[in-house]
């Protein structure tokens, strides 16, 4: 692949940090930093320029928080200000990075997602299962600690084999560096560049799967992926492998709940789990959606949130489910939600 260069004067270019502007505020803009931002718009956006261009550029302090669902996790908020540089960058580097990933690399992908590939590992299962008669294993593997993980040093070096600007690695390297944790490993969970350097990290990993390894049944969201074949031994001996490398190019190690099984019992991946013939909702899903309405129930009684709240929670778990076989829970979970308000 050839290195990009000249891309500096695109990320400080006003109308792309305007519309670095109005993604960063999308579905937020009634928020009050936004707010405060927006009165002063065209000097704050100016500002960001400036500062790009002489190369002056220095991150705000980061926010920490927990989210719980699906797993509790710690989350890192830039200030807004911030949030439009990394979309401004974004803009430019993207494209230019996607250019080399793999098709069956699905997390963060425009055109791409998890139901996209949930029905690309059905597709597969079947393939393998029904049509060759054979029995099929998966191996099913993530990166232990995946974001926490990644060394600085790698990241910087797989970047500047694909941009050469030296002003945009400049930047580049300004956001890795400045992780909220002053270590030389990790990137920040809530940081949108984060999504596009730990898709780049793990594309070498992707890379050595299909090219040196060569194999076909092979797709990856984020730090989660499986493999399948039918044959066991193959499926051992290409874990070993991919163990190694990790460890050599990427000081990254899988987490310990790693293994190789039969297809029979279900592929658990991106939120279904998957059979040659059809897929179901992961339980765990289904339990936090049933404590999710029950709290929805109560608030909406006491008259805490309006119905057009319950709703679009609702609306939005139910385009989930429906991407797997969910008819008779579809109806089973509508059933339940009766909304009455409380007298005082």
């Amino acid at each position: 692949m050839k290195r990009a260069g000249n891309l500096f004067e695109k990320i400080y270019e006003f109308d792309n940090i305007h519309r670095a502007y109005l993604k960063a505020r999308r579905c937020k803009r009634y928020r009050g930093e936004i707010l405060r931002y927006t009165e002063r718009l065209e000097e704050n956006l100016i500002n960001i320029q400036n500062h790009l261009i002489w190369q002056s550029y220095q991150p705000g302090e980061y926010r920490f928080f927990i989210v719980t669902e699906p797993k509790e996790r710690q989350i890192q908020a830039l200030p807004f200000n911030d949030r439009v540089v990394q979309h401004a960058l974004n803009n430019v580097i993207e494209p230019v990075l996607e250019r080399a990933f793999i098709y069956h690399s699905y997390a963060c992908r425009k055109g791409k997602g998890a139901h996209i590939a949930s029905e690309h590992l059905s597709r597969w299962l079947y393939d393998l299962h029904v049509q060759h008669g054979e029995a099929v294993y998966c191996l099913k593997a993530d990166i232990s600690k995946y974001f926490h993980s990644i060394d600085h040093d790698a990241l910087k070096r797989i970047i500047r084999r694909k941009i050469k600007c030296k002003r945009t690695l400049w930047l580049i390297d300004k956001i890795i560096d400045h992780n909220g944790l002053g270590t030389h490993t990790g990137i920040p969970v809530g940081n949108l560049t984060s999504q596009v350097f730990a898709n780049v990290y793990l594309h070498e990993l992707d890379s050595y799967v299909k090219e040196t390894l060569r194999e076909h049944y092979y797709m990856r969201y984020m730090d989660d992926f499986v493999l399948l074949s039918h044959d066991k031994e193959s499926l051992r001996r290409t874990l070993a492998d991919i163990e190694g490398f990790l460890w050599e190019t990427l000081k990254l190690r899988l987490n310990p709940k790693t293994y190789i099984f039969k297809v029979k019992q279900g592929v658990d991946f991106i939120g279904y789990r998957h059979w040659c013939t059809h897929k179901k909702v992961r339980k765990g899903s289904v339990k936090r959606i049933r404590k999710k309405i029950k709290r929805f129930i109560e608030r909406y009684a006491t008259g805490a949130i309006d119905f057009q709240t319950v709703n679009k929670s609702i609306q939005s778990w139910l385009g989930h489910i429906k991407h797997a076989d969910t008819f008779n829970l579809r109806n089973k979970i509508l059933s339940s939600i009766v909304l009455v308000r409380r007298e005082n």
